[in-house]
C-alpha cells in the first residue's frame, strides 16, 4: 500500500481520485490549496502526488517548486484543465514525474500510478542495493589517523589530480581509491581495477591496452584493455610497483598524451581516465634497484596518501570489528553475537600483520565458531591468537586427514592461502616470502583453485 496525496482545488476531481485510488488499495489524503498540502506533504511524507496547476494563493507550479526543495527525490504529476506545450515543459523543468490533462481519463490514471510506483521501488532498490555496497567499501574509524586520511580524500576527491596510495598488505588501499572515485565528478562511471601483481607480466600489456585478433596465441578476437573499459571514469592501478617496465613505459605515454595503442594494432585511440594507483612497495628504493621507473612515478604522485596500519589506530579496532560483525552476519544468516569488552580489549591488544583484512577474517570466523550468543576474550585466545594447544596446536582439518599425502595438500594449501592474504593477494610479493618461484606459485593456485575473498 502507497501513500498517495491529492492537491486540488476541484472537490469533484479531488472525489474521483481518491475514490479510484482508494480502491486500488492506497491510503489517501487530500487537500483544497497548495498551502495546506505542502503542510500534509510535510507531514504524510507521500509516495507520489497529484497536483493541480492552477489553484488560488499559490498555483501548482510554485508549490512542485517547494516540494521538490524539500525532497528531491519526490514524485509528483501536475494536473491541468488548460494544459499547453510550455506549461507541460516547465513542470518537467522543475522536476515533475509526469503531466495530465482534464478531463481525466481512468485508465491513463491507473497506468500512471502504477508506473510511478514502479519507478519509485526501483528507485528505492536501487538505492538500498547502493547502500550494501558503499557499506562494504565504507572506511570505518574515528582515530586521528583515519580523520586525517578522510580529509586528504575529500580534498582530493572532486578534482581530477592523479592519487598514488602507499600503505601496508590489508590496510585498505582500495576503499581510498573506491572513496577517491564516489567523490570526484566520475562517479557515475566505470570504477575499473587492475591488480598488475596477480597478472603474469606477458599478459598486463593486454589486460592494459587491449589486444587485436591474432595478435598473440589465444587471442581469438579484438578485446578491449582496462584503460578503454575506464574511458570517463577511474582506473585503480592496485599494486603498480609489480608492474613490468615494459607495461611502465606505455602507462607513462598513455598519462603524457591520452592515447591508447592496442596490442597488434596500429589505430590509437583517445581516452579521458582518472589513474588512481596503490602500492606496498618503497618505489624509491625500487628505482634505485631498476625496477621502477622515476618519471612514471613523478606522473602518479600528484597526490601522496598512506594509509595508516591497524597499529597506527588500534582506537579503531572496536568500531570496526562491530562494523564487520554486522557485515557477516546480515550476510550470512547466522544467529547474532555481540562482543564482551574484554574480547575487544584481547583484539585491540593483538598485532595485525594483516591489518584490516585480516580482523575481518578473525571476525568471521569469530561469529561462525565461537559458541554462545557473545564472543569473549577466550575465544578471540581460542580462534584467533592461537593460544590453545588442544591437538599438539593441529587444527581438525589437518587432523581429519586420511593419508600422508592428503595431510601435505591440506597443510601446504593452508600455507599458500595464508601467505596470499599476508601479502594481499600479491603474487610476486608472495613468492619472494616463501622463496618459490612465481611460475611455481601460479601453479599451486591453480592446484588448490585458490581465489581471492571479496
Amino acid at each position: 500500500m502507497a501513500r498517495i496525496l491529492i492537491i486540488d482545488d476541484e472537490d469533484g476531481i479531488r472525489s474521483i481520485l481518491a475514490q479510484l485510488i482508494e480502491y486500488e488499495g492506497h491510503d489517501v489524503r487530500t487537500a483544497p490549496a497548495a498551502d495546506e498540502g505542502l503542510e500534509i506533504h510535510e507531514e504524510f511524507a507521500p509516495d507520489l502526488t497529484f497536483l493541480d496547476v492552477k489553484m488560488p494563493r499559490m498555483d501548482g507550479l510554485e508549490a512542485l517548486s517547494e516540494i521538490r526543495e524539500r525532497d528531491s527525490e519526490a514524485l509528483v504529476v501536475m494536473i491541468s484543465g488548460h494544459g499547453t506545450i510550455d506549461t507541460a515543459l516547465e513542470a518537467t523543468r522543475r522536476g515533475a514525474f509526469d503531466f495530465l490533462e482534464k478531463p481525466l481519463d481512468t485508465d491513463r490514471i491507473l497506468v500512471l500510478l502504477r508506473n510511478a510506483l514502479e519507478h519509485r521501488g526501483l528507485r528505492t532498490e536501487n538505492a538500498r542495493l547502493r547502500g550494501e555496497v558503499e557499506s562494504r567499501h565504507e572506511i570505518v574509524g574515528s582515530s586521528f589517523a583515519i580523520r586525517q586520511l578522510l580529509e586528504r580524500i575529500e580534498r582530493v576527491g572532486p578534482t581530477d589530480a592523479r592519487v598514488l596510495i602507499t600503505g601496508e598488505n590489508g590496510t585498505g588501499k582500495e576503499l581510498v581509491a573506491r572513496a577517491i572515485h564516489r567523490l570526484s565528478q566520475r562517479a557515475d562511471r566505470a570504477f575499473v581495477e587492475v591488480n598488475c601483481a596477480a597478472i603474469p607480466s606477458e599478459l598486463i600489456e593486454s589486460e592494459l591496452f587491449g589486444h587485436m585478433k591474432g595478435a598473440f596465441t589465444g587471442a581469438h578476437e579484438d578485446r578491449a584493455g582496462k584503460f578503454e573499459l575506464a574511458d570517463g571514469g577511474t582506473l585503480f592501478l592496485d599494486e603498480v610497483g609489480d608492474m613490468s617496465l615494459a607495461a611502465q613505459a606505455k602507462v607513462l605515454r598513455v598519462l603524457q598524451e591520452g592515447l591508447v595503442t592496442r596490442v597488434g594494432g596500429s589505430r590509437t585511440l583517445k581516452v579521458n581516465v582518472r589513474v588512481i594507483a596503490a602500492t606496498n612497495k618503497e618505489l624509491e628504493r625500487e628505482i634505485e634497484d631498476g625496477r621502477f621507473r622515476e618519471d612514471l612515478l613523478h606522473r602518479l604522485n600528484t597526490i601522496p596518501i598512506h594509509v595508516p596500519t591497524l597499529r597506527e589506530r588500534r582506537e579503531d579496532i572496536p568500531m570496526l570489528a562491530r562494523h564487520f560483525r554486522d557485515q557477516v552476519l546480515a550476510e550470512s544468516g547466522l544467529q547474532p553475537k555481540r562482543f564482551t569488552d574484554e574480547a575487544l580489549e584481547a583484539l585491540q591488544e593483538m598485532d595485525w600483520s594483516g591489518n584490516v583484512r585480516e580482523l575481518k577474517n578473525a571476525v568471521e570466523r569469530l561469529m561462525i565458531l565461537a559458541s554462545g550468543e557473545k564472543v569473549d576474550a577466550g575465544d578471540v585466545v581460542t580462534l584467533v591468537r592461537g593460544d590453545g594447544h588442544a591437538a599438539g596446536g593441529l587444527s581438525g582439518n589437518l587432523l581429519g586427514c586420511e593419508t600422508f599425502a592428503d595431510f601435505k595438500d591440506t597443510a601446504e594449501r593452508a600455507f599458500i592461502l595464508h601467505k596470499l592474504r599476508e601479502n594481499d593477494w600479491n603474487v610476486s610479493e608472495t613468492a619472494r616470502s616463501v622463496d618459490m618461484p612465481r611460475s611455481n606459485l601460479y601453479k599451486k593456485i591453480e592446484k588448490y583453485d585458490l581465489v581471492r575473498e571479496d
